[in-house]
């Protein structure tokens, strides 16, 4: 780059480095958004929580069907090559 296109350019910089890390921020609140291990560990959570007695079948069911649904969701974004 010359210094006459930094010079044309500097005025953008500030723009630029805020769309740089609301990219990076994005990146992060996708890869932990659909990162599986949280549902795994509310999967085993909830397992657990219906042989303690803390919670009847059906609250099981129901609950379990949610996270299923959302770990449905993540492989589905994630696609078979991830």
């Amino acid at each position: 780059m010359g210094l006459l296109t930094q010079l044309i350019t500097a005025p953008l910089l500030p723009v630029r480095a805020a769309l740089w890390a609301a990219e990076r921020v994005a990146r992060e609140a996708e890869a932990r958004y659909y990162d599986p291990r949280p549902v795994w560990a509310a999967l085993a959570d909830l397992e657990h929580r219906l042989v303690e007695g803390e919670i009847d079948q059906e609250t099981f069911d129901r609950e379990e069907d949610v996270l299923l649904d959302r770990l449905s969701e993540i492989e589905a974004y994630r696609g078979p090559d991830r």
